[in-house]
């Protein structure tokens, strides 16, 4: 996300500059085909190399045969459309402008884009101003038509409180991810207990039906706190950016977490017990971390969506990282394959080092 919850953040950046002599090396299973590294004969054409981007939290989808992706500023968001992963910020439109006044009025952070229901939708998460940033919560656009970059109504902020009848508070919400699990929709997100001072309380990761795309159907459950080691940090606890990751039948939520203005920030990973199962059911998500994580040269890894290569043969990450070591907010865009392992688990390996050659994705045009 464009920030994070705390008042005490520009009190304490001090203390994260302690947070980049903890960096460690990766922690994942086995590394996937993470180097990519050319062939001494290989078309220059046919690699690239991270960055590929300025920016954060980046979202990508493909369909139709492009790739669409969704960027926010402090007053609305833009979609972008491009034929490659590797060149994502191309024929930018800006499709919302935030209001001069309301709930969302300023801060948009972390803006998603899902096609469901024959209808795009962005989910984002605004406020009314900060910091402290204690104001955020999470509202949905649904696009007029079929195209991504066209005109988009405002279908309001969602309910993200504790009691869905009687509408009781609506608590801090960033980072809305949607998508269908057994037929029923569902939206993740990372929030605030409620009755929590406000700005000093750890970010978890909550989970709900939804009745339509733009309203939810049930109330909120807690799926995930920061209370394994490798999610405790120096300043906050966070749990944030889920993204639902679906493979062989079997249902993933890839996160980030620890501070996301360090060094330390990171990705762990939930899954659901068997495709059946529950969602709403805690019990029946297992934790595993960190499944990625920066190293002495990539920092601050975190906040990834998914996709696919143009043929479709492989998965991709797209994540950001931070630009130096020192606390703050100031990331690129990178990406890279993934692969799977035979327990059923995604592999990420290691971030690829800047400037070392990876080979496009399977597919792209004018490659082998």
């Amino acid at each position: 996300m464009n920030g994070s919850t705390l008042s005490a953040i520009t009190l304490q950046m001090g203390l994260g500059l302690l947070l980049s002599l903890l960096l460690g090396a990766c922690g994942s299973d086995a590394p996937a085909r993470t180097e990519a590294a050319a062939q001494p004969d290989a078309d220059p054409a046919c690699t690239f190399t991270n960055p590929i981007a300025d920016g954060a939290d980046p979202w990508v989808v493909r369909k139709d045969g492009w790739y669409y992706s969704v960027e926010s500023s402090e007053d609305g968001l833009s979609v972008y459309r491009s034929e490659t992963i590797t060149n994502l910020k191309q024929n930018e439109v800006r499709v919302w402008e935030a209001p001069d006044e309301g709930w969302n009025q300023t801060h948009v952070w972390a803006p998603e884009l899902h096609f469901v229901d024959g209808r795009w939708h962005i989910y984002y998460a605004a406020g009314e101003g900060g910091p402290p940033y204690i104001h955020q919560r999470s509202g949905v656009l649904q696009s007029e038509g079929a195209d991504p970059q066209g005109e988009y109504q405002e279908k309001g902020r969602l309910y993200t409180g504790d009691d869905l009848s009687a509408q009781t508070e609506n608590i801090w919400a960033i980072d809305v991810t949607v998508s269908r699990i057994d037929g029923q929709l569902y939206a993740v997100w990372s929030g605030w207990k409620a009755n929590q001072p406000d700005d000093a309380t750890p970010q978890h990761l909550y989970i709900a039906e939804m009745e339509n795309p733009w309203t939810m159907g049930s109330d909120r459950v807690r799926i995930s706190s920061p209370t394994a080691s490798w999610e405790q940090g120096t300043e906050l606890d966070i749990n944030e950016g889920p993204t639902m990751l679906k493979h062989d039948g079997e249902v993933h939520i890839l996160y980030s977490t620890r501070e996301s203005w360090l060094p330390a920030y990171r990705m762990g990973q939930l899954r659901l017990s068997d495709e059946t199962a529950d969602p709403l059911n805690p019990d029946n998500w297992t934790k595993r971390g960190p499944v990625f994580q920066g190293t002495d040269r990539v920092h601050g890894t975190g906040h990834a969506s998914f996709t696919t290569s143009p043929d479709g043969t492989e998965d991709w990450i797209v994540y950001h990282s931070k630009k130096t070591t020192e606390p703050g907010w100031n990331r690129f865009i990178r990406t890279q394959p993934f692969t799977w392992g035979e327990d059923g688990n995604p592999q990420f390996g290691q971030p690829v080092p800047p400037d070392s050659a990876i080979a496009v994705p399977s597919g792209q045009e004018g490659c082998p």
